[in-house]
């Protein structure tokens, strides 16, 4: 099951990780026409903003898949540093869970939002608003994955970071 999980886990976060690098291309390349259109050519584009700021959400989740996995979010590691033995992997499960428990919540109401939102269009185009509502349960499915498998197979901190104190 575990191996099946870190393979499962390398797929999901190399995706992740191209699809919200090529996300954030593409919303510099709209931030950039934003500007042209606004300032050389004196004619606001009225749907930039609205798809970046979409886009943003997605890349945002996405990149929390891989930070996830990375085990490079900020958090509070003093327990984790306090403890050997079994009260350390005790504190590692309670940590795994409660990541896990609170994403799922995110799953179950992202879906109901998404769900809800179903008829509702963006202002400036004609496309539903629930696509960039289900980044919020899609990105917390993935991050699932990328949470178990970090427990599984913890990554270790870089050398770089550790020497700067980080």
């Amino acid at each position: 099951m575990s191996r099946l999980i870190l393979t499962l886990d390398r797929y999901i976060t190399g995706v992740s990780w191209a699809v919200a690098s090529f996300l954030l291309a593409i919303i510099s390349c709209l931030g950039l026409w934003q500007v042209v259109a606004r300032f050389v050519l004196s004619q606001p584009s009225t749907w930039t903003e609205e798809i970046m700021r979409r886009l943003l959400i997605w890349c945002v989740m996405l990149g929390v898949v891989v930070a996830l996995r990375q085990g490079v979010l900020v958090c509070v590691d003093l327990a984790l540093r306090m403890t050997t033995g079994r009260w350390h992997t005790a504190v590692r499960w309670f940590v795994t869970l409660a990541t896990a428990s609170f994403l799922a919540t995110i799953v179950y109401f992202g879906v109901q939002l998404a769900y809800r939102v179903r008829f509702q269009t963006f202002a400036s185009i004609d496309i539903s608003i629930a696509w960039a509502y289900a980044a919020v349960p899609v990105g917390a499915t993935l991050a699932i994955v990328a949470v178990m498998a970090h427990h599984l197979d913890p990554k270790k901190p870089d050398a770089r970071a550790m020497a700067a104190g980080d």
